[in-house]
């Protein structure tokens, strides 16, 4: 088996501040997939490695903004930064890692909360990353695409889906969006085929103890081709200790990477 953990970390150096290295040192997951880096590569601290993993990032262009990165135990045979896009991969949202069985992906879609323009920014966004959706099927591989998504897909993924339905991450394009990449497009939600329980969230605002309530979002996922969402055998959101706003998600699949 291996295991995959997805974690927007809300600043690399902040989280390895609050101890996230030591705590995938004693998790052990195969594969790491961050998110919201927050800092180019020069400024990024060694000890946010943990020992004996590999590391890729996707850096912004514009200092201390979103980027990402993907760590790994096994090196891959081949490392793609970008999906192509001249926009969205100045922001650094991508990293795609190909091992022998699986090419696992570790993505930052943009959140539309901060105004409008944010909001068309992010509708761009997925009208150019679904077309890369169907070519990655085309190539007959299997695939995880993990991170954070910025959408909570149906009324069970948020506390107050109600008076959300308004508000960016529960619009209805979104997750209209989202149910083409599941139904039409046929990439699976696997924690969600693991875990149907209601109140399981990645995400809770800093304001109004929503932690401490658990008045969250899920819009963290693990997005897979059906052959390897079909080895998904484990799911776990870490809620013991917070490294950012964000809950590590971590999923075991059975086989080799």
């Amino acid at each position: 088996m291996f295991r995959i953990t997805t974690l927007n970390v809300n600043g690399i150096r902040s989280a390895t501040r609050k101890g996230l290295t030591q705590w995938l040192e004693q998790s052990k997951p195969d594969v790491v997939c961050l998110q919201e880096v927050k800092a180019d590569e020069c400024d990024i601290p060694a000890e946010s490695r943990p020992h004996g993993m590999r590391a890729w990032y996707h850096c912004a262009t514009r200092r201390g903004y979103a980027g990402t990165a993907l760590l790994t135990a096994k090196r891959p045979r081949e490392v793609r930064l970008g999906f192509g896009s001249k926009e969205f991969d100045a922001e650094g949202r991508y990293v795609e890692a190909q091992f022998s069985t699986v090419t696992v992906i570790s993505v930052y879609f943009p959140s539309g909360s901060s105004g409008p323009h944010r909001q068309e920014s992010k509708y761009r966004f997925l009208a150019k990353f679904l077309p890369h959706l169907r070519r990655l099927v085309a190539t007959g591989r299997e695939f995880i695409l993990c991170g954070d998504i910025n959408i909570a897909h149906r009324e069970i993924d948020l506390k107050n889906w109600r008076s959300n339905q308004k508000h960016s991450g529960f619009l209805p394009e979104e997750r209209a969006w989202l149910s083409r990449v599941f139904e039409q497009h046929g990439w699976v939600d696997v924690f969600r085929e693991l875990d149907p329980r209601p109140e399981r969230y990645t995400w809770w605002s800093n304001f109004g103890q929503a932690y401490a309530k658990n008045v969250g979002w899920r819009i963290d996922y693990q997005i897979a081709t059906p052959g390897i969402a079909k080895r998904a055998r484990t799911a776990e959101i870490f809620m013991d200790r917070r490294f950012s706003d964000h809950a590590p998600l971590t999923i075991g699949y059975t086989g080799r990477l």
